[in-house]
């Protein structure tokens, strides 16, 4: 299964050290979380995969050619950010008409790809694509979901003021090529994929609950929240 990592954002929030290096390749024992990204899909059996560039691009690319995967990865720069939901507009003939994930790689996250490509293909049959949830400890600062007893979203909150429990959107999607075609026809001019996808799909969206690990390393507290878990055990 191909994959879209989105990695292009200027990373605001993790400043003063996004200033000097790209979010997705802040460090865990001296190891990109990029690096991370790419060896837990690959040992699943994940790709190749497509990576987009922005912020920092030549980091990237230095980083990519040097890695284990640079036969695996081509990079997408993108001279104006075209947004979570744009890019994946953009390249969605990468996935070549097959299903295909889309990931949000300024998230530190171990989980079980290969279980959760099986629960993709155990979705319900109304289900067009399948979200990776995690619980949270800070659900005002996530896309938190409510789910029927079949696993399946009713009910989308983007960062609400307000207390909708602690089940959280980990910005880890398999997306059918079904799914693929109806953004391809109806959703052409998206920009992001939380806002301007998701709700428009309630009823439809599978979930996965990550069980290992998940955090948004959107700020520095968080960063170094997953620093602290990933000197704790080995992931390689």
């Amino acid at each position: 299964m191909r994959a879209i990592l989105l990695a292009a954002g200027l990373g605001t929030r993790l400043r003063p050290i996004t200033n000097t290096i790209q979010k997705c390749l802040v460090e865990y024992d001296k190891r990109p979380l990029l690096d991370i990204w790419l060896y837990q899909l690959s040992i699943h059996g994940i790709g190749p995969f497509l990576v987009n560039t922005h912020y920092m691009p030549k980091q990237v690319e230095k980083y990519v050619k040097a890695s284990d995967y640079t036969d695996k990865v081509t990079l997408s720069y993108e001279g104006k950010l075209l947004g979570t939901a744009g890019t994946l507009v953009s390249n969605m003939d990468f996935f070549q008409n097959n299903d295909g994930m889309l990931i949000h790689a300024d998230n530190y996250c171990i989980s079980d790809f290969s279980e959760f490509i099986q629960a993709h293909k155990n979705r319900p049959k109304r289900c067009l694509m399948t979200m990776m949830t995690f619980p949270t400890d800070d659900p005002l600062s996530c896309g938190i979901v409510k789910l029927d007893n079949e696993g399946v979203v009713v009910d989308y909150y983007e960062k609400s003021s307000s207390m909708h429990g602690n089940i959280a959107n980990g910005a880890v999607y398999i997306l059918s090529r079904d799914f693929m075609k109806i953004i391809k026809s109806n959703f052409k001019n998206a920009i992001d994929f939380s806002t301007d996808i998701i709700p428009n799909f309630i009823g439809q969206i599978y979930t996965y609950e990550n069980k290992d690990y998940h955090r948004d390393i959107g700020t520095i507290e968080s960063y170094n929240l997953s620093v602290q878990y990933h000197n704790s055990v080995s992931t390689k």
